[in-house]
């Protein structure tokens, strides 16, 4: 590994994460037109973003830069995959790893996993239903749309919070970092589908200001204990392509099925790129 990348793999484990994305979520909400204006300018200048896309496509118009990080899309920019039985990806961005979770072990990158019990919060049980079965982790870059949307219509059961580190998520932290997924902060969302149980987790990183759900709104942290978050059944169900969450700064969405469920698209690999309502894969047995 070049010297550059192991002195930032490094510093990640000496900085203060928790602080340093406590200012940049701060900064992310300062309404001062000409340092939100111009970091906004910046940033699409750097990353290529293509406000064409968006319902609102002056920059200057976001009240703060989070207001342009999580903007929406203008009807019809991603047009939702009307396969019977298709499985949609549920976030723009490009795949990290995909496949079958193994022994209970979801792959991480080369020499690298973590169990599905630690993802989910610890709890054995609830990582039983899928033991066997299927994972996506897709990861979201800076110049991505950020809301998070339903891979398939699901009635949330629970959420749980796990409090963790704020390492990066980009490729080369996931390459280097042991457990990168099941060491950060994150929140589980788990659903009955017709598909089965599924788990929907948005996975904190560095400079990430927060995230959110529809049905809750902010995730705030609960210091250092997992917090279990029962729903009453029906209390929300959202349809097939609904918005789920949003990340304020971008990160990582890894989702899970159970065994003889869902099969991916054989077309799709580490760093393909996807978009929010495309075929992940299908739905078997349905």
């Amino acid at each position: 590994m070049p010297i550059k990348d192991q002195l930032f793999i490094y510093s990640q484990y000496l900085a203060p994460q928790a602080l340093v994305s406590s200012l940049f979520g701060r900064l992310a909400e300062c309404r001062v037109a000409a340092l939100k204006n111009g970091a906004i300018d910046r940033f699409i200048r750097q990353y290529g973003v293509d406000m064409s896309e968006a319902l609102e496509p002056d920059p200057h118009a976001y009240e703060h830069f989070n207001a342009f990080f999580t903007r929406a899309l203008r009807p019809g920019a991603r047009p939702l995959d009307g396969s019977p039985g298709a499985i949609l990806c549920p976030a723009d961005g490009a795949i990290s790893q995909l496949g079958d979770i193994r022994q209970g072990r979801i792959f991480q990158a080369k020499g690298r996993d973590f169990s599905a019990a630690e993802l989910l919060g610890g709890d054995p049980g609830r990582a039983r239903p899928f033991l066997d079965g299927k994972f996506a982790t897709i990861y979201l870059s800076p110049r991505d749309y950020h809301r998070v949307h339903m891979p398939v219509a699901g009635t949330l059961r629970e959420t749980v919070y796990i409090p963790g580190r704020l390492f990066s998520v980009n490729p080369l932290t996931a390459r280097s970092v042991p457990r990168l997924f099941a060491r950060n902060e994150r929140l589980a969302c788990l659903f009955d589908t017709q598909c089965g149980p599924m788990a929907v987790v948005l996975v904190g990183a560095m400079i990430v200001g927060a995230m959110e759900t529809v049905w809750a709104g902010q995730v705030r942290p609960h210091g250092r204990h997992v917090v279990a978050t029962p729903y009453a059944d029906g209390a929300v169900r959202l349809d097939k392509g609904a918005e789920m969450g949003r990340f304020k700064l971008g990160s990582t969405v890894v989702v899970l099925f159970g065994p003889g469920k869902v099969d991916w698209n054989e077309t799709l690999g580490p760093l393909s790129g996807v978009r929010m309502g495309q075929a992940l894969g299908g739905a078997l047995n349905l």
